[in-house]
């Protein structure tokens, strides 16, 4: 009997079941070292500086068959955590002192992590690394003189000309964040290399141009909190620690305690990590301003918050910050996180969470996420913290309240959202009766438009009568109407109607699912007689009265709504036959759900999407004069902007499919070895590739045109709008300067914040057509309250270094505004960082205009 394969096979059966045990207990020595250094810093019995020297031994038994996991770990955690930094550069510190080769094999390992994130421009990440290796000359791990040059390597990329200023700020911000870990330890050992570096920041902040921060500010009033750009304010907290020989209060610093023993260590140099060069497709983190809404007079007796300019607030504020970023996509933990902060309890950090969410809520241009994730986050911290953060939210809110007038009207346009959303979730009880002052306010005041939109957008989460028992009488003016459909053939005494009859039997013919050529035939008995001579294909009359029954026959939901649009497509399109016909439809649409905002939007996103009507459309009804009453009504302006954003989507659509055809042209074009094989057949091969380059070909023409076509679209998009808004402000001005009356009323208000909001919102694409925008609309001519948010939306980056030099003409005449008043008027001192001049000016007599140009020969000089 043959058994030597019967040994053979369990002989190979041992041998695996022996690889696999050695490789389960490969993974379990993994998987314990990363519970281990991931956990390092919680609470525990022993102390942190124990734990750290405990688990420095312990990974270095392994160290040599768990190197690279362990690298792999650290660098995640720096990521991951990097509010116990300094516990991780500690570690390395320690096991540095046991393993050079590890500690030059994490200083590597961080470098290259840290060029992989330039070289993706993820920015923030690329920030938290240099910050961790600046920490790691705490621990003795990098050469201080190392952290210098790494310093000197970023400011330079930060005074490089002739690249964007949000590049440049990008670099001065990654050295300013690495400061406050680094600063005391460098004045000390390199003190003067040290001040070389603030000397440089102190030049770029005070030559940064300022322009942008108006248009991002939350509030234009500074009372009671200042409104701060983030650079500047992390200036100033830099500033004032250095002030306090850069001592902080927050920080663990392990390290300390470890110096004696870190400092027999060996340390590393850097590797060469130079930024890589400036490029079109960058995109850079957009600047922003600090929200601030509390303080220490806002928060209870017996726990302190730290003031604005404090290095600890900045600290605090960091760490909620960056929880947010990196568990926004799951908000249970993100809240979770927040809440497991060591500081509850020593700083009234309910106060530091809710403001933080909320200034990531009511970010300019728009907010890093969905807005629905801020409610959505701050409603499960309410779960977790409910003794303490409901009351906090609640003062928060009457504060936003108190405070709209000065709120940038995009911001509370996110409040009111927000506000809703919040009450849905508590069955929309709140302190009502408090606000029943608003009914003495100008309908436009911000108070009373908040209340009337909140209403509004609560009754898109439940039903009429809700609404209605909740709301205090004093307040019933602004609660808004029942969602129900306004059709004049259902009305009393429709019978009278001109179409009566025709509305009769297109009602039953599509109640019997007529067909769309059926309909049309209906619809073409339906005309007026003093619509028969009008030479039109449909008239406004026929289109009114199928739109109108269309619609009203899908008014019991969206999706009958829905299905009535997707059969009778057809016939909607050749109703929609010109630009006026499509008006009609919007106007038919609007008289028949003027109660039902909400079914406007949906319906109008679903023509678009449908291209029934087109875009340049919906702009000019919404500017039209039918819609005068409705202008300042938030739903207004989010058919707006999913308007411009559906075309935005279009184009981005054919230009990337133009790009792939492009590729792939390319790709036909490259010689025949590099894709074929030898033995190929090469004529067949040959008449192959003509034929499918003749097909690229025809197909690239046709979308270039598609494109071409696409861009003048958007083009004459935004034109409208624009020019729209140019006449309505301008005409207001001059209305209300001769009639001698403030025009800053608060119909200015909201309507100079939706221009503002538009340039915010679609930034990117009206910034291709700037040039257009700047030689047909926004002319020098123009009034500078208006030209002033065109300039924004620029932030005059080009413009950096330019002086500037303004002739204040016609003095010679009595009512002409002096130099200093044209100053003010033109906002010239909030150009901070840029040379500016005004002189005084008679051009009929050439006084004051060789003394302007001399002035600015000079300046030119020194450049």
């Amino acid at each position: 009997m043959n058994t030597g394969g019967r040994r053979r096979r369990q002989d190979d059966d041992g041998e695996f079941r022996g690889r696999k045990r050695r490789r389960n207990e490969s993974i379990e020595i993994e998987e314990r070292f990363e519970s281990l250094i991931v956990r390092l810093g919680e609470r525990s019995n022993a102390t942190l500086e124990n734990n750290i020297e405990g688990l420095a031994e312990v990974l270095d038994t392994d160290l040599a068959a768990c190197k690279g996991k362990i690298l792999k770990i650290l660098c995640d955690c720096f990521i991951r955590s990097p509010e116990k930094c300094t516990i991780y550069t500690t570690l390395i510190g320690m096991m540095n002192i046991k393993d050079y080769s590890f500690g030059a094999e994490v200083v590597e390992a961080l470098a290259k992590l840290l060029k992989e994130f330039l070289k993706n421009c993820d920015w923030y990440k690329a920030s938290l690394i240099v910050r961790t290796l600046a920490d790691m000359g705490n621990a003795r791990v990098v050469s201080l003189t190392s952290i210098v040059q790494l310093f000197d390597v970023w400011m330079c990329s930060a005074e490089e000309p002739d690249v964007p200023q949000v590049r440049r700020d990008l670099f001065a911000y990654a050295v300013m964040y690495a400061l406050p870990w680094i600063g005391k330890e460098l004045r000390e050992k390199q003190s003067t290399d040290f001040d070389k570096i603030l000397a440089r920041i102190h030049n770029y902040m005070g030559n940064r141009s300022r322009v942008h921060v108006d248009g991002l500010r939350v509030w234009s009033s500074d009372d009671p909190h200042p409104q701060e750009e983030y650079m500047e304010c992390l200036w100033e907290q830099i500033q004032k620690m250095r002030g306090e020989q850069w001592t902080e209060k927050h920080l663990l610093r392990p390290y300390n305690h470890f110096a004696t023993a870190l400092n027999g260590g060996s340390v590393h140099s850097l590797p060469s990590i130079i930024p890589p060069p400036h490029h079109n497709d960058y995109r850079y983190p957009k600047p922003r301003v600090v929200f601030r809404m509390f303080d220490y007079t806002d928060c209870p007796e017996g726990i302190i918050l730290p003031g604005s300019h404090s290095i600890e607030r900045f600290f605090i504020e960091d760490q909620v910050a960056h929880v947010v970023y990196y568990y926004h996509d799951d908000r249970k933990l993100c809240a979770n996180m927040l809440v497991s902060n060591p500081y509850f309890g020593k700083i009234p950090m309910e106060y530091v969470i809710v403001e933080v969410v909320m200034g990531g809520l009511f970010t300019l241009p728009r907010p890093p996420y969905l807005e629905v994730f801020y409610g959505s986050l701050l409603i499960e911290l309410c779960k977790l913290i409910p003794a303490t953060l409901p009351q906090v939210l609640a003062q928060a809110t009457e504060m936003l309240f108190d405070r709209i007038s000065t709120m940038d009207p995009d911001c509370c346009e996110r409040f009111v959202s927000w506000f809703a959303y919040h009450l849905s979730n508590y069955q929309f009880r709140w302190s009502w009766d408090d606000w029943v002052h608003v009914q003495d306010l100008d309908p436009l005041h911000p108070k009373a438009v908040f209340v009337r939109e909140s209403l509004l957008k609560a009754l898109r989460l439940t039903y009429h009568k809700r609404i209605v028992d909740l709301v205090p009488k004093a307040l019933s003016a602004f609660v808004p109407a029942e969602f129900l459909p306004h059709f004049k053939y259902m009305e009393p005494n429709a019978e009278a109607l001109p179409l009566y009859g025709a509305f009769e039997h297109l009602f039953a013919a599509i109640r019997q699912k007529c067909s769309p050529e059926e309909a049309l035939e209906v619809l073409g008995k339906a005309r007026l007689h003093d619509d028969a001579v009008s030479g039109v294909k449909y008239t406004p009359s026929q289109i009114e009265l199928f739109v109108q029954t269309l619609l009203y026959m899908g008014a019991k939901s969206f999706s009958h709504s829905f299905a009535g649009l997707a059969k009778f497509k057809d016939v909607l399109k050749q109703l929609a036959y010109s630009e006026d016909a499509q008006l009609c439809i919007l106007r038919s649409l609007h008289t028949l759900w003027k109660d039902h905002q909400q079914m406007q939007g949906v319906i109008i996103n679903k023509m678009l999407r449908m291209s029934i009507i087109e875009c340049s459309a919906v702009a000019n009804w919404i500017f039209s004069k039918e819609m005068t009453g409705e202008f300042t009504k938030m739903y207004v302006w989010e058919i707006l902007h999913q308007t411009i954003s559906k075309m935005s989507k279009h184009v981005t659509k054919v230009q990337n499919e133009l790009r792939e055809v492009h590729k792939a042209r390319q790709t036909s074009r490259q010689p025949a070895g590099q894709n074929q094989d030898e033995d190929s057949d090469s004529d067949g091969e040959q008449e192959q590739n003509d034929r499918a380059e003749s097909v690229n070909e025809e197909m690239l023409e046709k979308l270039e045109e598609q494109f071409e076509s696409a861009q003048a679209d958007q083009k004459n998009m935004f034109l409208i709008i624009f020019q729209r808004f140019i006449m309505l402000l301008s005409e207001h001005i001059v209305r209300c300067d001769t009639d001698g009356r403030d025009f800053r009323n608060w119909w200015y208000y909201w309507t100079l914040g939706r221009l503002k909001q538009v340039f915010m919102m679609h930034e990117e694409q009206v910034y291709q057509y700037k040039d257009t925008l700047e030689t047909l609309l926004f002319t020098q001519e123009l009034d500078h309250n208006i030209l002033q948010v065109f300039q924004q939306m620029l932030q005059e980056d080009e413009l950096r270094d330019a002086v500037l030099l303004v002739f204040a003409n016609k003095q010679d005449l009595p009512n002409a505004m002096s130099a200093a008043e044209l100053t003010e008027k033109l906002g010239l001192r909030s150009l901070v960082g840029r040379k500016w001049y005004i002189q005084a000016t008679c051009a009929s007599q050439g006084q004051g205009l060789y003394e302007g140009l001399d002035w600015l020969s000079t300046e030119l000089s020194k450049k």
